[in-house]
C-alpha cells in the first residue's frame, strides 16, 4: 500500500511492488500448432497459420486473458534439432530465449504423429530448464483422446492435456491448468527491477513503426541493432522474416516504441508461395497500424519497381515516411554518387519524405533514425487550430490562384483540419469541385512548408459551399 509524507511535498516514501505479467512459452517442433494455439489463447491473428512447417521464426508476443488473469504468451519457431543448419540454428535460439523468459512452458505435440524422438530430445533439454511443464497434445479432434494421451503420459509429466487449437477444444482447462501452475510459482518471481518498472509506466504501444522492404534488404538487422540485441533472427537468406513482429521499446529519452519488423514484399505477379501471400498481406497490415513507415532499399540493388509500388501503397496509406539506404558503407565515390542520382530521379514523388544513407550491419548514421521517427511522428499527429489554417490558406490563395472555371474564379473561403496520421486539411469555398489535381498538390506543398510537417503527407478535401438556387435551376 502507498503511503504518503505530506511533509516531503507528498512524495511516495514507501513505494508498492511493481510486478510484471507471467509469462507462457509455447514450444515444440515445426508444424505441430503452436502459432493456431497463440492465436487461439489471444483471440487474434497475429502469428501466421499454415500447413508449412518452419514458419514461424522469431518470437511473437501476445496477451491472452486467462480466467481474468491477463498473461504474456510467447510463440516461437519450431526446436529443429539440426543445428548444422545455421537458419535453424538461429530461430532454435529464439525459441530456448523464450523458455528462458517464461514463467510455465506448454510443449505442443501433434497427436496424429504420435510422440517422436525429436519430442522426447526437446522434452530432455526442457527439464533441464526447470520450469513447470504442460504437455499439449493438439489435433485430437479425430479419435478418442484417452486413447491419443496413452504414449504421451510415457513422457512422464502429470500435466498432458488434449486440445484442439483450431476448434478451441480444450482451451479452457489449459488455462485453468496454467494458472493453478502460476498460482504455485512465489510472488517474487514477478517482481520487476528499478529499470523494468520505470518502463512498464509508459504505454507498449508509443510510436508504432513498421520496417518495411524487399526481402534480404537488412530489415531485422536494422532492428537488432536499433534495440541493441539480437531479438530478430537475421540472415543472408532472403525472406526469413515470414510474420509481423511487434517489439515494445523505449529509448534514452523516455519515448515509447512498438517496433515492427515485416516480411520481404515481393511484386505480387511473383508471390506464388501461399505463405509468401501471407506474408505480404501481415506488411500492408502492418504499414496500416503503423505512425511511421521506414522503407529500407538496398543500396546495390537502387529503386525498382517493387520498391515504387511499395512506396505507393504507403502513399496511399498516408503514412509518415523515411527512406534509408542500408549497405552504404560497402560503395565507393562514384557508386554513391550514381545511387545518389537515380535515388533523387525515382523518389521525386516523395519528396516529403527523409533520406539517410546507413549500414545496419555496421551501424553507420543508424543513431540519427529514431530521433527523425520522433520528428515525423509529431509532425503527422500535430493539431492545426482552424485560424492558423485559414492564414495559411490566405497566404496560398494570394501567392497562386487556381484557374478559371467558365470565366469564374474559384473562391477559398476557410480551412480547418479533419483528421490525424496523416494531417487532414479541409477547404470549405465555392467551384471547389474544379480545382485541378495540380493545385491541391501546390497546396499540399504549401501546408507542409509553412507548418513545418517535415516527413509527412498532408491531405486536401474540398468542400463546396452550399447554393440554394441550384436545386431550384
Amino acid at each position: 500500500m502507498n503511503e504518503y509524507n505530506e511533509q516531503n511535498g507528498g512524495e511516495n516514501t514507501l513505494s508498492t511492488p511493481s510486478y510484471r505479467l507471467p509469462r507462457l512459452a509455447l514450444v515444440g517442433r515445426p508444424n505441430v500448432g503452436k502459432s493456431t494455439l497463440f492465436n487461439a489463447l489471444t483471440r487474434s491473428r497475429d502469428s501466421i497459420v499454415s500447413d508449412t512447417p518452419g514458419l514461424t521464426r522469431d518470437r511473437n508476443y501476445g496477451l491472452a486473458d486467462l480466467e481474468g488473469r491477463q498473461v504474456q504468451v510467447i510463440d516461437t519457431g519450431g526446436l529443429l534439432r539440426e543445428e548444422e543448419a545455421d537458419i535453424d540454428f538461429r530461430v532454435d535460439k529464439q525459441a530456448r530465449e523464450a523458455v528462458i523468459e517464461a514463467d510455465v512452458v506448454v510443449l505442443v505435440v501433434d497427436a496424429r504423429e504420435g510422440l517422436t524422438a525429436v519430442d522426447e530430445s526437446i522434452v530432455q533439454e526442457l527439464r533441464r530448464s526447470q520450469k513447470p511443464l504442460i504437455v499439449a497434445v493438439n489435433k485430437t479432434d479425430f479419435a478418442d483422446p484417452d486413447v491419443l494421451l496413452a504414449d504421451f503420459y510415457a513422457l512422464g509429466f502429470a500435466n498432458v492435456l488434449a486440445i484442439a487449437a483450431v476448434h478451441r477444444r480444450g482451451l479452457r482447462q489449459l488455462g485453468s491448468r496454467i494458472i493453478e501452475l502460476l498460482d504455485g510459482l512465489p510472488e517474487e518471481q514477478f517482481l520487476l527491477d528499478e529499470e523494468e518498472a520505470h518502463l512498464a509506466q509508459h504505454e507498449l504501444s508509443g510510436i508504432a513503426l513498421a520496417v518495411v522492404g524487399r526481402p534480404n534488404a537488412g530489415k531485422s538487422t536494422l532492428l537488432n541493432r536499433l534495440i541493441g540485441e539480437e531479438r530478430l533472427v537475421a540472415s543472408p537468406v532472403a525472406g526469413t522474416t515470414r510474420d509481423a513482429i511487434a517489439i515494445p521499446y523505449t529509448d534514452r529519452d523516455g519515448e515509447t516504441f512498438t517496433l515492427i519488423d515485416t516480411a520481404g514484399i515481393r511484386r505480387r505477379a511473383r508471390v506464388s508461395d501461399k505463405v509468401e501471400k501471407f506474408s505480404v498481406v501481415k506488411s500492408l497490415d502492418a504499414i496500416d497500424r503503423a505512425n511511421v513507415v521506414l522503407l529500407l532499399l538496398d543500396a546495390h540493388e537502387g529503386v525498382s519497381d517493387q520498391d515504387a509500388h511499395l512506396l505507393g501503397e504507403i502513399v496511399k496509406r498516408g503514412r509518415a515516411l523515411i527512406i534509408a539506404i542500408n549497405k552504404w558503407d560497402h560503395l565507393d565515390e562514384d557508386q554513391r554518387r550514381d545511387v545518389q542520382t537515380q535515388f533523387e530521379r525515382k523518389l521525386r514523388f516523395v519528396d516529403y519524405a527523409q533520406v539517410f544513407y546507413i549500414s545496419a550491419l555496421h551501424g553507420s548514421n543508424i543513431r540519427q533514425l529514431l530521433p527523425a521517427v520522433k520528428k515525423v511522428y509529431h509532425a503527422a499527429m500535430r493539431e492545426l487550430s482552424t485560424n492558423k489554417l485559414t492564414e495559411a490558406l490566405n497566404a496560398a490563395y494570394r501567392r497562386h490562384q487556381p484557374p478559371l472555371v467558365n470565366g469564374y474564379a474559384i473562391k477559398l473561403q476557410y480551412a480547418h483540419q479533419g483528421g490525424r496520421n496523416p494531417p487532414h486539411i479541409i477547404i470549405h469555398g465555392s467551384r471547389t469541385t474544379n480545382v485541378p489535381a495540380s493545385y491541391e498538390q501546390y497546396l499540399s506543398k504549401f501546408f507542409r512548408r509553412h507548418f513545418q510537417l517535415d516527413g509527412t503527407p498532408v491531405r486536401i478535401s474540398f468542400r463546396d459551399k452550399h447554393n440554394p438556387y441550384n436545386e431550384r435551376k
